[in-house]
């Protein structure tokens, strides 16, 4: 019995050193980053690196730093495992900044619908970008898609009340596409129309760090930044289906 509660005292010692040991980097990396490179973010998490010695510092939701167990060296750039070829800054990255796709508010964008629409993606795009045009051009070759189009008016006053016309018109989707791949501009809407919509939009946008379009959500909550080829929406699609 006497033995027993030793082992036992002896785990929870064991434990409690293992926990400090782990930690001691961790608040050393805390104080001495901040205190040696002036304006450095808010630091959000700490935790070991993939490779022995590095500590990951996470920054502003999913931005990745790396530095030894003292906070003496800063290193910016991609860890990659050669033997399996993998990206792992990259993996780590798109885990945090995936978006749930299901819990996306669909009810301030638009859908456009091609075949039996089961493949489903989201994107966030502005009137005046071209990226979105040349985008939205290459989305004319996928088939089988539902698209949710979030207006996202970014660059300007004038994607501003483009985005108004668009999402005011009595058909969105015939209305962007119009636009987008035909220079058909909007026309302005004499109907009373609630534009709100774009004000949420912009809000998610900020808080979910959407600085640029267009941005892509697949199914699977992969999010990617930037106009992709053919190819790779198909990619990202068939993924998540």
């Amino acid at each position: 019995m006497q033995f027993s509660s030793l082992a036992v005292a002896l785990g929870l010692a064991l434990v409690s050193f293992q926990a400090a040991a782990q930690s001691a980097p961790e608040a050393l990396i805390r104080k001495n980053l901040p205190a040696r490179l002036s304006n450095f973010p808010a630091i959000d998490e700490i935790k070991p690196a993939p490779i022995a010695g590095l500590y990951e510092v996470r920054l502003n939701g999913a931005d990745i730093v790396y530095t030894d167990a003292r906070g003496d060296f800063l290193i910016q750039g991609e860890i990659i495992d050669v033997q399996k070829r993998i990206n792992l800054t990259k993996e780590r990255i798109d885990k945090l900044s995936a978006i749930d796709f299901k819990a996306l508010p669909f009810k301030d964008a638009f859908t456009i619908v091609r075949g039996n629409g089961k493949r489903k993606m989201a994107v966030f795009a502005d009137p005046n970008c071209g990226y979105c045009k040349r985008f939205e051009a290459d989305l004319q070759k996928i088939n089988n898609v539902t698209v949710h189009l979030f207006l996202l008016p970014i660059l300007g006053e004038d994607s501003v009340e483009k985005s108004k016309a668009i999402w005011c018109a009595s058909n969105k989707s015939k209305t962007w596409e119009n636009w987008m791949l035909r220079g058909v501009v909007p026309p302005d809407s004499k109907a009373k129309c609630d534009v709100s919509a774009l004000d949420r939009n912009l809000a998610y946008g900020q808080k979910y760090r959407i600085n640029g379009t267009p941005a892509i959500i697949f199914a699977d909550g992969t999010r990617v930044p930037g106009a992709i080829q053919v190819q790779q929406i198909e990619a990202g699609l068939n993924k998540s289906k």
